[in-house]
């Protein structure tokens, strides 16, 4: 049977141990972790071409002891601040604020993921910390290139074509006959047709599943995203009838040509021509 006095001095150690738990773990929170740090906060910087943009190191003190890099990421890490200046075409078109780049002219090339190294002697030794910056470039279509034929037989199924390559974000397509925007559905659309098609505004075609003669006239494409639009120049489509008589006519002269070409080798064999070669060739 225990004592009084070892079931305190029991009950004493337990609350030390305790207390003991409760200061590590309390100094555990405050402790400041030194060697190196990554801000968490993905920052997502969107431009639109030719214009500015800053890229922000969230690190608001600076010490004369403090060293600044900034690199570009990707297949390679390159540098664009470094030893306290800017490198490469970014002398010409960047500033620095504080920690912070200023592009005054983005470009589309200047897209991608870019880092902010901050390090800094302190009492616990040298401390690093980063940042990371994607900068998205919008671009605005170039004039795209429109595929229309020059003539189309009545019909027979027809696909014009419109492409646009620099555009970010990615372009949407229009098509304009004679100057008149197309609807998406063609029962929807301001002018009253019997055309039947289909257009795609995310691939930019235009297919007339049976073209007439009523499809005939100028037709254009534009490709428009947020940042702005161009429009190729109109090109016109013809679409006629298929020509019977044409056709007639060049099976008759096919037949006559065969016909005087028949007549002839009859007659060349009845006047011997052809025995008289073979038997100069037997002498």
């Amino acid at each position: 049977m225990s004592s009084p006095l070892s079931s305190s001095s029991h009950h004493l150690s337990d609350f030390i141990i305790h207390q003991s738990f409760q200061l590590t773990d309390q100094s555990w929170k405050n402790h400041k972790a030194y060697g190196f740090s990554a801000s968490k906060d993905h920052q997502v910087v969107t431009a639109i071409e030719y214009q500015e943009a800053i890229l922000a190191c969230k690190y608001p003190k600076k010490t004369v002891s403090s060293r600044l890099e900034w690199k570009k990421l990707g297949r390679g890490v390159s540098f664009v601040y470094y030893q306290q200046a800017l490198q490469g075409d970014f002398k010409d078109r960047a500033e620095m604020i504080d920690f912070s780049i200023r592009i005054k002219n983005v470009t589309r090339n200047d897209a991608g993921k870019y880092r902010c190294e901050v390090s800094a002697p302190s009492e616990q030794g040298q401390n690093l910390e980063e940042d990371t910056v994607t900068l998205e470039v919008l671009v605005a279509p170039a004039v795209p290139s429109c595929e229309v034929p020059n003539s189309a037989l009545r019909g027979t199924v027809v696909e014009l074509r419109c492409q646009d390559k620099e555009g970010n974000p990615a372009p949407e397509y229009t098509w304009f006959k004679n100057g008149v925007p197309l609807s998406e559905n063609p029962k929807l659309g301001s002018q009253i047709t019997n055309s039947s098609y289909t257009m795609n505004p995310k691939s930019g075609t235009l297919q007339f599943n049976t073209v007439s003669k009523m499809d005939s006239g100028e037709y254009s494409c534009e490709a428009r995203n947020s940042v702005g639009h161009r429009r190729c120049p109109g090109k016109r489509m013809q679409v006629d009838d298929l020509n019977i008589s044409g056709i007639i006519a060049a099976v008759v002269i096919v037949a006559l040509v065969i016909s005087v070409c028949g007549l002839g080798v009859c007659y060349a064999q009845r006047k011997g021509y052809f025995s008289s070669k073979e038997l100069f060739s037997k002498n």
